[in-house]
Parts: structure tokens; C-alpha cells; sequence
């Protein structure tokens, strides 16, 4: 009582109890220094110096004109400071390219809109991602969101469902948010699902009601902003994912775009495992 009638932020925590766990956190999170928080790699520690990663960008309606997109961009400049070399190419070139290479490439990374396609011609023994799932480590934590992902099983026609974006852009054609990742989980659960799409700083009071939320990769916002939410996530029991773990999975190409995250995958197998043996 003293340190709050002195006005000293104060936070009542019992480990024994569960009570104020998540608060904790949440305190942990506003309070700690930059550098104790942000991911130090998008991509450069999956890829080490001299090797090679080969970037999938493809140019549609939704690619803006005359320029990549700042996820694309972002881990362009992550590869060279990490002094790896980076090839960037088309879906449709794809091919073409890992066949010129002398030695394979040590890692593909696509747009998650081209997975089958990239999947399709990237050796097995290569491994491969998309940018969304690297930002999905680099921006939040992939095992909450891989665990996000795994909820789709869960989902029922009719469930609410949210799509959040960090930044508002003028949806052109078949976007990914509001039209293709639909699309994709419909056909996977079988029957229409009731979405909800926000786009920038728009957030619900309430995100109970939802069962799952999917998050664009964040590549707008800081680490911290994007942990804020999943944190708020787990205190509502609302599982959360991202873009390209979604679109994985409802492709049926979840472990493989995994590959490269041992942990997350693991944790994917685990439950797996799990739900076969109950």
C-alpha cells in the first residue's frame, strides 16, 4: 500500500496463485531496453557468410511499381550484412535459378502467395520459408504463432474469425488478406467462416469472441508492439498466427515451411503426435 500511495508503479504477483503472470510480462515488455527486445536476424543466422539464399518476389497487381515491398527489402540488407549472397528472382524463374547455382542454395525464401508453386521447385533437400514466417520470428514469437496456426483444425463454418493488419493500404485485386487467405481457409475447413478485417492501429476491445486471430508479418512496427498483442492474445485465450504459418497450413506445406526453425517445428510435432495418440 506505501509504494502505491507514493505513486510507484506496483504489480501484485503470485506464482502459487496464477495471478498477475501476465501483467508481469506486459511490465517486462514496456519497461526493458530496446536492445533486450528486438530479434538481432531476419534471416542472416539461418544463412551463414559466402552462402547463398535465393528470394522468391513475385510481381503482381498488389506489387507496388518500380520497387520491392519493405519486408523483401529488410532482408535483402539482413543478408548482406550477415555477408551472404542473395539472388532475387521471380516464381517462374525459380527453377532456372537453383539449376545455374554450382551449389545449391542454402535456403528459399518466398512470398507465402507462391508456396505451392516454390515448394513445388525447390529441391527437398533445400530448405524453405516464406517472409512472412521470418518475420513472424523476427517481429513476435513463432512457436505462439505456430501453435496459432494449428487452431485452424479447430475452426467450424460460422466461427468468427479476425485479420488484422499493422498498416492500411489500398487493397487492389486479389489481396492476400481479404481475399485469398478467405478463400484458402474456407476451403480448408469446409464451409464459410465470419471474418472481421482491420487494418492499422484498429483493434477490438473485446478479442474473446474470436477464434482465431491472423496477423500480417508486422513489417511496419517494432518488436515490442507486436509482442503487446500476442501477450494480450494469451490472456484472452484467443490463439494467434500470422499470414504465411496460415497459408502453410491450410496448403498442407506447414512442417516444410518449419524446416529451418527446429524449435517451432518440434513443437508442431509434438502436438501432432499427440493428437494421434489421443
Amino acid at each position: 500500500d506505501s509504494l502505491q500511495n507514493k505513486k510507484v508503479p506496483t504489480l501484485l504477483v503470485s506464482a502459487k496463485q496464477k495471478q498477475g503472470l501476465t501483467e508481469f510480462r506486459q511490465a517486462l515488455l514496456d519497461n526493458a531496453p530496446a536492445e533486450f527486445v528486438e530479434n538481432p536476424a531476419i534471416v542472416a543466422d539461418l544463412v551463414g557468410p559466402g552462402q547463398t539464399a535465393i528470394l522468391v518476389v513475385p510481381i503482381d497487381k498488389e506489387a507496388p511499381k518500380g520497387r520491392l515491398i519493405l519486408p523483401q527489402v529488410q532482408t535483402i540488407r539482413d543478408l548482406l550484412d550477415g555477408d551472404a549472397c542473395c539472388l532475387v528472382v521471380k516464381e517462374r524463374e525459380l527453377r532456372a535459378a537453383i539449376d545455374n547455382l554450382k551449389q545449391p542454395p542454402k535456403l528459399v525464401v518466398t512470398d507465402s502467395q507462391a508456396f505451392l508453386k516454390v515448394a513445388a521447385d525447390t529441391p527437398k533437400s533445400v530448405l524453405m520459408t516464406s517472409f512472412s514466417i521470418l518475420f513472424a520470428r523476427f517481429k513476435g514469437d513463432l512457436v505462439t504463432q505456430t501453435l496459432g496456426a494449428m487452431a485452424v483444425d479447430t475452426l467450424k463454418a460460422g466461427d468468427p474469425v479476425l485479420i488484422a493488419e499493422a498498416c492500411s493500404h489500398h487493397p487492389i485485386g486479389e489481396d492476400i488478406g481479404r481475399v485469398k487467405i478467405p478463400r484458402w481457409l474456407t476451403q480448408y475447413v469446409g464451409g464459410k467462416l465470419d471474418f472481421t478485417i482491420l487494418a492499422g492501429r484498429d483493434w477490438p476491445e473485446d478479442i474473446s469472441k474470436y477464434k482465431l486471430i491472423i496477423h500480417c508479418g508486422a513489417c511496419m512496427w517494432n518488436r515490442r508492439q507486436m509482442l503487446s498483442r500476442l501477450l494480450e492474445c494469451r490472456k484472452a485465450g484467443v490463439p494467434i498466427t500470422n499470414y504465411g504459418l496460415v497459408i502453410a497450413y491450410s496448403l498442407g506445406i506447414f512442417e516444410r515451411a518449419l524446416e529451418p526453425f527446429p524449435a517451432a517445428r518440434e513443437v508442431y510435432r509434438q502436438l501432432k503426435q499427440k493428437e494421434q495418440s489421443s
